[in-house]
């Protein structure tokens, strides 16, 4: 895996600086810039003493003592946004390239910027469908359009590419085994504690960056912005705390397990507060809100009706996580509550909306539950929860087994 390598080589080297005292350490408590700097400086070793051409160590420092003074800060902030115009190119000095690939030169010498693979675009491509045919109706725009789409799909799409691709880091994560817990699941890997833990400290580390600033450069980016994607990155952590406290049988909070739900859905926020941002707009809160609980509900709605598949993936899923806390009889009326109180406040808002616009996002609503095969968990719909898993270990090895 070629994450687990970069994080590899930057470990070791960064143990080699502290064997010779060259940890970075300020005189604050602010750990984690002295983290980023002697993460920098390891970087800064790993390039110098890769092979470029026929260059030798000596003539390597030569180059650095000869230059470095005059490479200042106002030098690299506009050496950056030089780099960040004119793209990133695959020339260097030396015509090996360290002798990599054009896709691994790209990889390695791009990994702070915002870039998104094929794949992560096909797998976007449903959220984006019902996206515009969710929300654009808030927005005064035809989703049946083809110039109102392709008008903001750009930015869209490439936003909500770059999250599923986060998305699915989050999820080899997640499903790497760690000491303590038993995980018996299709297409798991063997990794050792040392290099779970690399790749967890890299996700960590604001895993947003290259795409906020994709978005600051081009007038976009906002501090509610900003903050959705603080809590996709605060999401993406419970989901990982919650799922490995269920497999281990330890206890879980409902106060974590309720915050999930409710920043599950930080996407479609994102993808909204972007529309608005494009359009020129001033958001509009009581159509935020209203949406938010939507989110709410739809994500309930989801997770009973992938309840199975997630127990088999161990997937955040908020019904799972009701059995483990309340016990498989007591869960479903906990849950039945929570939709309850859920759609009251649904209701109330619905009220609230432009008749036509409340009219067409019902429409839109069941057309979708009907799309996705659903006969419950919807606004619209009944609310059925299927059996529960008591075992859920059990459970796993008998469909592995089976199939």
């Amino acid at each position: 895996m070629e994450e687990l390598r970069k994080l590899e080589q930057v470990q070791r080297t960064l143990l080699f600086m502290q064997s010779r005292g060259l940890l970075a350490s300020s005189s604050s408590n602010n750990n984690n810039n002295d983290d980023d700097a002697n993460r920098f400086l390891a970087n800064l070793i790993l390039l110098l003493v890769q092979p470029c051409g026929e260059l030798d160590m000596d003539k390597k420092f030569s180059l650095i003592s000869q230059h470095l003074p005059n490479i200042s800060a106002s030098f690299l902030e506009e050496a950056s946004r030089w780099i960040n115009e004119q793209g990133c190119h695959d020339t260097c000095i030396g015509s090996d390239i360290l002798k990599e690939s054009k896709s691994d030169y790209l990889q390695s010498n791009c990994e702070d910027m915002a870039m998104v693979g094929l794949d992560a675009m096909q797998l976007a491509n449903s959220t984006l469908e019902d996206f515009c045919r969710s929300y654009f109706m808030f927005h005064g725009l035809d989703a049946n359009s083809p110039q109102a789409i392709f008008k903001y799909l750009p930015v869209l799409s490439f936003t909500e590419s770059y999250i599923y691709q986060l998305d699915r880091l989050n999820e080899k994560i997640l499903n790497m085994p760690t000491s303590g817990v038993t995980v018996s699941q299709r297409g798991f890997e063997e990794f050792n504690r040392s290099q779970v833990v690399k790749l967890v400290d890299s996700f960590k580390s604001d895993p947003f960056r290259p795409l906020l600033y994709v978005l600051e450069q081009n007038g976009l980016l906002t501090e509610r912005i900003r903050e959705e994607f603080r809590c996709g990155a605060e999401y993406w952590t419970l989901e990982r705390k919650l799922c490995c406290q269920l497999m281990s049988k330890k206890e879980i909070s409902i106060e974590n397990a309720m915050r999930a739900i409710q920043l599950k859905s930080f996407d479609y926020r994102v993808l909204n507060l972007l529309l608005y941002q494009l359009r020129r707009e001033k958001v509009n809160e009581l159509h935020m809100e209203f949406l938010s609980i939507s989110e709410f509900l739809v994500e309930i709605s989801d997770d009973l009706f992938d309840y199975e598949d997630d127990v088999l993936e161990n997937n955040f899923n908020i019904y799972r996580m009701f059995i483990g806390i309340y016990g498989p009889s007591t869960a479903p009326a906990m849950l039945a509550k929570c939709i309850t109180e859920a759609e009251e406040k649904y209701n109330s808002l619905l009220k609230s909306l432009d008749p036509q616009l409340s009219s067409n996002y019902q429409r839109r609503c069941e057309e979708a539950t009907k799309e996705g095969g659903k006969v419950s968990g919807n606004p619209f719909g009944t609310w059925n929860m299927p059996p529960a898993i008591v075992n859920e270990e059990s459970f796993r090895s008998n469909l592995l087994n089976s199939s």
